[in-house]
């Protein structure tokens, strides 16, 4: 079944230090000033922290579910995914680690340690 926006914003904002912001119609999801998630306006797309050394082979492995960033964005840890193909399983596990790539490992270990 595929996600909503207010998927994304339910398990966002369960993680410590996270908080939601808008910023030009986008709904952006943080640690301090880093964004780690992100919906388009339409509330088709999220983008997310993601290895950038990883993310050719993320998008290679299924291209109708992940693609690139805009070019303004390669730059950054950053690919994107369409929501309906998502499930919520799968959702929760990119959000997470898009999260535990900001926060600090004391963090991210007392998180995973608690989900255990």
């Amino acid at each position: 079944m595929a996600v909503t926006a207010l998927d994304v914003r339910d398990i966002a904002l369960g993680l410590p230090r996270a908080y939601e912001a808008w910023v030009r119609d986008y709904r952006k999801f943080r640690v301090g000033q880093i964004v780690f998630a992100s919906v388009s306006p339409d509330e088709t797309e999220l983008g997310f922290g993601f290895p950038r050394e990883e993310r050719d082979d993320l998008i290679a492995s299924e291209p109708d579910k992940f693609f690139r960033p805009r070019p303004s964005d390669l730059r950054y840890q950053w690919v994107c995914a369409r929501l309906a193909a998502l499930d919520r399983d799968e959702l929760e596990e990119l959000i997470v680690d898009a999260w535990a790539m900001c926060v600090p490992k004391s963090v991210s270990t007392a998180y995973f340690t608690q989900q255990e």
